[in-house]
């Protein structure tokens, strides 16, 4: 029994390490990082690719905001699988409010990978004009300096710059549960693991050279897996080049959220994590303090030490370097945050175990498994 004990608690004193390490550097990333940027006269021309299916309530906002940057020269397509869909006259209307943006909406599918988020997107990828390309979901909030602050990230050895979604305006609960999700989870763990060049691609804002993709086989190379940024940062780490994020990401308007919004999508994204990147995964279980609280608690029952002092250090430990890091990257934190962090870490070892119980999930109505993926040779 000693020995299990003083295994929990080394169990526990890594993870706990791991966790403060996580956030010291993602914090250092976010106080380096500007929202005012440079990057020199030589502007290239950009497209910027936004697939749409239906109408979300922040769709007018997110939307709208692709017709206000700054830059001086990007056009903007709109990719609709239907021509029936609800987000058609609202893209419409906004093309035709803001006549000085070049603009288009493309209508039509695919249907050459398992991805349709990916097959929405293939049409606009070929009728891009440009050779710098972002593709960015329509929930995505962009300011006015979106592309400037995406195109100074670039460097020579990279292949890919990313934005991870930071959640923003919740409203309710579950809306702040999601933002503990999103925003000092996994956030936190994708700037660093970047932050020591391990960098993962994330959908919501991807920045593309053409001649790269190219060079893997074009753009249905991202059907590779049944995730297109799992399949992205494949392709990037094939080619020898970096997967980078932005130095500071940009917001997803979330607004009310339930719990089975919260579970369902969660569900997606570990069973997804788990089948594209197995051994990176399977640590997760110790990645929130769910695990690693109840490894100590054990072991200081075990070896006369004040349980109820362990757990409570522990605590402080844990959820306040969220805090920290919350406030120092600038995103709000109110009296739920830390019942919803608290939520959040019961819920992770449950999601865990579901990722590998399944490979189906829903995704805007479609119903997807991850067995209908194309190899990745």
């Amino acid at each position: 029994m000693i020995e299990l004990a003083w295994a929990g608690a080394a169990l526990c004193v890594l993870a706990t390490f791991c966790h403060i390490a996580s956030t010291f550097l993602a914090a250092r990333r976010f106080k380096s990082g500007a929202d005012s940027v440079d990057v020199g006269e030589d502007l290239p021309p950009v497209t910027l690719l936004r697939p749409v299916l239906g109408v979300d309530p922040y769709d007018p906002l997110t939307l709208r905001s692709g017709f206000e940057l700054d830059y001086p020269n990007y056009e903007l397509i709109f990719c609709c699988a239907d021509a029936k869909d609800p987000v058609v006259p609202l893209i419409r209307k906004l093309i035709d409010s803001y006549p000085n943006v070049r603009a288009r909406l493309l209508i039509g599918q695919d249907n050459s990978t398992a991805n349709p988020k990916l097959n929405n997107l293939i049409k606009g990828w070929q009728a891009a004009r440009h050779d710098w390309i972002i593709m960015a979901d329509s929930n995505v909030l962009m300011p006015s300096n979106y592309i400037e602050r995406i195109l100074a990230c670039w460097r020579k050895d990279t292949g890919l710059v990313c934005a991870p979604p930071i959640g923003c305006l919740p409203n309710g609960l579950w809306a702040e549960v999601e933002c503990a999700f999103l925003n000092t989870y996994q956030a936190r763990w994708q700037y660093a693991a970047d932050s020591i060049g391990l960098g993962f691609a994330q959908g919501k804002s991807m920045l593309w050279r053409r001649a790269d993709v190219d060079r893997a086989g074009g753009i249905r190379a991202l059907g590779a897996e049944i995730a297109e940024d799992a399949a992205a940062t494949k392709v990037v780490r094939s080619q020898g080049r970096r997967v980078r994020l932005v130095d500071r990401p940009f917001g997803q308007p979330l607004g009310r959220r339930s719990a089975a919004q919260v579970w369902t999508r969660q569900v997606r994204w570990a069973r997804l994590r788990r089948a594209t990147f197995p051994l990176f995964f399977v640590p997760e279980l110790f990645s929130g303090s769910c695990v690693p609280l109840l490894a100590g608690a054990f072991a200081a029952s075990v070896l006369d030490i004040s349980v109820a002092g362990v757990l409570s250090l522990l605590g402080v430990l844990w959820f306040g370097s969220e805090a920290l890091l919350a406030r120092v990257a600038g995103w709000k934190v109110t009296l739920w945050s830390p019942f919803a962090w608290i939520v959040r870490d019961l819920m992770l070892p449950v999601l865990w175990t579901q990722a590998w119980l399944s490979n189906s999930f829903r995704w805007r109505g479609t119903e997807m498994d991850l067995a209908d993926a194309v190899p990745n040779n």
